[in-house]
């Protein structure tokens, strides 16, 4: 990337129709391996008018009540009046799950945990730099502010006319790889029938933009700065009426906003044997103690794995010249204190808790997972005295 550039950011609320299909999946994730930490879990969710559908493989000893859950959680994201199209007590919940298969469990189920296999092939990037407090790029840092912000609105009634689906986005110009404008900011927010456009668009740039963009880069926004409120007018038809929701649609807005490079694989309803999902937590938590150790400004970190090969085939980092040392330097550091395995990732993470919802919305890194065990900085010292 050059020093001179703009880049945008997109994030969605909660009630947005993929969220919530997240949301879903991985408050049946959470309550599974709360009662049994050996289960296996791949489960995806579709959400449509009136309805939502659990699919997907679970193996596991303990039983869940999948439809009470669905409604659950649908309820707590904010549909609870058939008005806005879907509603958790009126929603038809189907449910078709099956088994993990048998071939998938030769390579990831062993007698001694130690010994287990990565769940799938695959390569997982993990993404860290010193823009914002949290070590990730500004304009997802500040996108996922504004979509917090629009819930925090509504649940306190603050905009009593918002609805759970909604969006941003926000471009910022950098200059010599510093930010030093923000050229656009975009909401898109469902609402009620009796509200204006143009009151719509006040409240929003007074009680969300306004207040969610911290201090430190409200600087950034001048006259010249274009807001673009629910651009189409009106935005009353949304959430699942307004569009199908699937599980793991919304992998960009889980990670970095775009900014750096992005393995494909979905998290949401996955335990953490596949490790497309614990991969990619443990990538996030080794660039972002390599950052904090002061070894990079920039850091991106690439595992890749074979089914069923506990040893990552390949590990990669690039610093994007702002290393401080030599790269391949830094791969050895990481395979010195890192364990990569599938049981090493998930032991030292801490990977087999109920702690998935909490991920499902507003990213699975940066602020929203800040006490998230991937996201500590525990190992920087050693990785900065390791270096010397």
């Amino acid at each position: 990337m050059h020093e001179n550039f703009v880049f945008s950011s997109e994030s969605v609320t909660e009630g947005h129709p993929d969220k919530v299909a997240d949301q879903i999946s991985d408050a049946i994730l959470d309550n599974i391996i709360a009662c049994d930490t050996k289960a296996r879990v791949a489960c995806e969710t579709l959400v449509t008018t009136g309805l939502a559908v659990v699919a997907g493989e679970i193996t596991t000893e303990c039983y869940v009540d999948i439809p009470k859950l669905v409604r659950e959680t649908i309820e707590n994201i904010g549909y609870t009046d058939a008005r806005m199209g879907f509603d958790c007590n009126t929603c038809a919940v189907v449910s078709t799950i099956d088994k993990q298969s048998s071939d998938i469990a030769m390579g990831v189920d062993k007698k001694d945990p130690k010994l287990q296999g990565a769940g799938d092939q695959g390569m997982m990037f993990g993404y860290a730099c010193d823009d914002t407090r949290d070590l990730m790029p500004l304009p997802i840092f500040l996108a996922h502010a504004l979509t917090k912000r629009l819930a925090v609105v509504r649940k306190k009634n603050i905009l009593d006319f918002l609805r759970p689906d909604g969006k941003s986005q926000v471009t910022v110009q950098f200059e010599k790889n510093k930010p030093v404008h923000i050229p656009a900011v975009v909401i898109s927010t469902q609402h009620n029938a009796h509200v204006s456009h143009k009151n719509l668009r006040a409240a929003i740039i007074d009680e969300v933009i306004m207040k969610a963009i911290p201090k430190a880069y409200l600087k950034l926004i001048d006259k010249k700065t274009k807001f673009h409120i629910n651009p189409t007018g009106n935005f009353i038809i949304g959430g699942p009426q307004g569009d199908c929701g699937l599980t793991g649609r919304k992998i960009i807005v889980d990670t970095y906003g775009g900014w750096g490079h992005n393995g494909g694989g979905a998290f949401s309803g996955k335990d953490p044997s596949k490790v497309d999902r614990s991969a990619s937590y443990m990538a996030r938590y080794i660039a972002k103690n390599l950052v904090k150790a002061k070894l990079a400004k920039r850091c991106e970190v690439q595992l890749a794995y074979a089914i069923g090969v506990r040893e990552p085939v390949s590990v990669s980092i690039n610093t994007f010249g702002t290393g401080k040392v030599d790269e391949a330097k830094l791969v050895k550091l990481v395979r010195r204190h890192f364990d990569l395995t599938p049981y090493g990732i998930t032991t030292s993470l801490d990977l087999l808790k109920p702690v998935y919802l909490k991920t499902a919305s507003y990213g699975h890194f940066g602020e929203n997972t800040r006490k998230m065990t991937w996201e500590q900085t525990d190992k920087a010292q050693m990785l900065a005295e390791d270096a010397q």
